[in-house]
């Protein structure tokens, strides 16, 4: 261990050296595309002199993933060296320190990261002058070695043998002290997730949310199903749709806004409880909340109401956040504790709550648009809204921002609600809820309506909304009709947004931060 210890006095993991390349390398001042061009250059003359291609080894063996490795040595004493241990891993260089007849170097993989240590007399001359001549930062190498503890007190690997397994043409984004622009981060993900470990937690997370969706769905019996992304009508909420023409039918057909009718039609046809989790497409903006292209998951469960769903919508939320950590999380500097149970309030109360308006005396819709203008929405209204559409506006203008811990909405508007069983004490409103945390919508599910006349009469509204220029209103779809004629049991059903629900869980600020590809205006 005597040349280690001498060594690293010499170039220690904490040297003040570039992490990025010998400092007198001409890498340190070139741009990306002359660093491009050289390493390209350098290539082809490794192909040359050395008869070596970086790209033909068709696998490594990496029989030991960095976190393993650092989780059973991570008890060496300082100087302590495994000679009777060899590791075999592999990874990405981020940093290269040359100095004479030793290298240190970071290695890293998807989960950790650790220091290399390449000493000539350990590798042998000629492997060693390969190291210095040919590989760089960024390039992919398989490693062997003793595991070991520097005098300085990192765990590192002391390599005996390595392998090129693919040379990195472009530097890596750390050479730029870290990849931060935000439009490179999404545009270039690949470039993010190496630069910043952070981002690939997030993304682990972001998949534990999603498996323990499917656990707790299972545990309750549910059936995961896939049903068409691509279809003649785009239903199952009121969104604007993408639209596309299929030529071998001669068709127009849409990407899907949401999966509810077609759930709908498996419980009909006698699943009993199924659930979904797929992307839906909405032809919408842009913005820390919304994605054309998002994650869902929607749940129907026959014999069950709404009621059922705030209690499954409460316990797939606590699940999922003690998945990736606590109960008790933060967002954007705000806590909440989900160990706490869920709020529900009717709509009716909220809206009265924050404006002092009780929507029970309104009478008449003239009164209704009247109370609007006086609140200042009046520039956000055509004249013939319904009491039952100002209230609704009334709710998203002056509540939604103030809700921060988990609440229902409940007791929507059936006006607004297409899809969702009417109150039978109060037939104006709905067995509906809207789930909403930080001020942002996070779930919505009904009682489902079951009622083929009822359903009838409501698409037929939608229908002449459509016709009056609603882009997104209801489509009329007669199969669905058939579907409940045939009947359809007391049902309830959910869809929850999985990309919000991460945000919050993971503290990224945008929905971008969370997918991992979003869509992005193509550059000029």
């Amino acid at each position: 261990m005597t040349d280690l210890i001498e060594v690293s006095k010499e170039v220690s993991p904490d040297s003040k050296m570039s992490k990025d390349t010998n400092p007198k390398s001409p890498d340190t001042s070139l741009s990306e595309n002359e660093i491009l061009r050289q390493r390209k250059e350098k290539l082809q003359r490794l192909r040359e002199e050395e008869g070596f291609d970086p790209y033909v080894t068709e696998k490594w063996d990496r029989r030991d993933p960095l976190k393993q490795v650092r989780a059973d040595y991570d008890r060496l004493q300082t100087e302590e060296v495994e000679r009777g241990v060899k590791i075999r891993t592999a990874g990405r260089l981020m940093t290269l320190r040359r100095q004479g007849k030793a290298t240190f170097a970071d290695l890293a993989d998807e989960e950790e990261r650790i220091q290399l240590y390449f000493q000539l007399n350990e590798v042998g001359e000629e492997s060693y002058n390969f190291l210095k001549k040919w590989v760089d930062t960024g390039d992919w190498i398989g490693v062997v070695g003793h595991p070991c503890r520097t005098k300085r007190g990192e765990l590192t690997l002391l390599v005996t043998e390595f392998k090129l397994l693919c040379k990195a043409l472009r530097p890596l984004p750390e050479k730029w002290h870290g990849l931060t622009d935000t439009e490179v981060r999404y545009r270039q993900r690949y470039t993010d997730l190496i630069a910043n470990p952070e981002v690939r937690d997030v993304f682990r997370k972001r998949a534990r949310v999603i498996a323990s969706f499917r656990r707790t769905l299972e545990e309750h019996g549910t059936l995961e199903v896939e049903t068409p992304t691509l279809s003649v009508l785009a239903g199952g909420a009121a969104a604007k749709p993408f639209k596309s023409f299929h030529n071998a039918l001669g068709l127009d057909m849409y990407l899907r806004i949401a999966p509810e009718l077609y759930l709908k039609r498996l419980v009909v046809g006698m699943m009993g409880r199924v659930y979904e989790i797929g992307k839906n497409f909405r032809n919408e903006g842009i913005d820390t909340m919304h994605n054309p292209e998002f994650t869902m998951l929607e749940v129907y469960w026959a014999y069950a109401n709404y009621e059922d769903m705030m209690d499954l919508a409460e316990e797939l939320i606590r699940k999922a956040a003690e998945a990736v950590g606590t109960l008790k999380i933060q967002w954007q500097g705000i806590e909440t504790d989900l160990s706490q149970p869920f709020r529900r309030v009717k709509m009716l109360d909220m809206v009265q709550e924050y404006t002092g308006v009780d929507f029970r005396s309104v009478v008449s819709d003239e009164e209704a648009r009247k109370i609007a203008v006086e609140k200042n929405l009046g520039a956000e209204l055509k004249g013939n809204e319904s009491r039952f559409s100002v209230l609704n506006r009334m709710f998203e203008a002056f509540c939604e921002d103030k809700i921060t811990a988990p609440t229902f909405i409940v007791g929507h508007p059936t006006e607004i609600s297409p899809l969702s069983k009417r109150d039978p004490e109060a037939p104006d409103y709905t067995h509906r809820f809207e789930l909403f945390m930080y001020g942002k919508e996070l779930a919505n599910a009904f009682s489902e309506l079951n009622d083929p006349l009822d359903q009838r009469s409501r698409f037929e509204e939608q229908l002449r909304k459509k016709i009056a220029g609603d882009d997104e209103a209801y489509d009329f779809d007669e199969d669905f009709i058939n579907a409940i004629e045939t009947g359809l049991p007391p049902t309830g059903g959910m869809g929850i947004g999985i990309d919000r629900l991460v945000m919050f869980l993971t503290n990224s600020r945008s929905i971008r931060d969370v997918i991992l590809f979003p869509t992005m205006k193509p550059k000029d």
